[in-house]
């Protein structure tokens, strides 16, 4: 499992809390200091490895709460994403979705299935690779 890609500007505000957290504990530290202690707590060799990984990855398109529209099943929506996990390097992402107003995923008029929330696996376009009889991809969320 690969860790979530965070901004340098992240890192650096986690590295001040552990700075202030390990200060009130009686463990006084400085802010270089911290930096080493972030980057290794994350599997680095240190924060000159740490922050070359980071400034070489592309930042994720996707964020937990989100705000998201676009197209499941052929049908619109509007929602904020709930749940989210990076997959293979930040190619595709693991997205739970919960839609602000529920989705009828059937097409025929005689029936109905509304769903609130889903969970999906898409790309960095927001596309899934599952598709539809018709084609279509089973969701799509709208570039912005």
């Amino acid at each position: 499992m690969s860790m979530p890609i965070m901004s340098l500007d992240d890192l650096k505000s986690q590295a001040r809390s552990l700075r202030q957290a390990l200060t009130a504990s009686g463990h006084a530290v400085s802010h270089s200091q911290s930096l080493e202690l972030l980057a290794r707590q994350l599997g680095h060799r240190d924060w000159n490895t740490l922050h070359a990984n980071v400034g070489n990855t592309q930042p994720s398109p996707y964020q937990l709460g989100q705000k998201v529209r676009g197209a499941y099943l052929g049908q619109r929506f509007t929602g904020e994403i709930v749940g989210l996990r990076e997959m293979a390097d930040g190619a595709r992402y693991h997205v739970t979705l919960r839609f602000d107003a529920p989705v009828d995923v059937i097409r025929f008029e005689s029936m109905t299935n509304l769903r609130s929330q889903i969970t999906a696996i898409v790309d960095r376009k927001g596309v899934t690779a599952e598709k539809t009889s018709d084609g279509q991809p089973h969701l799509v969320l709208d570039r912005s």
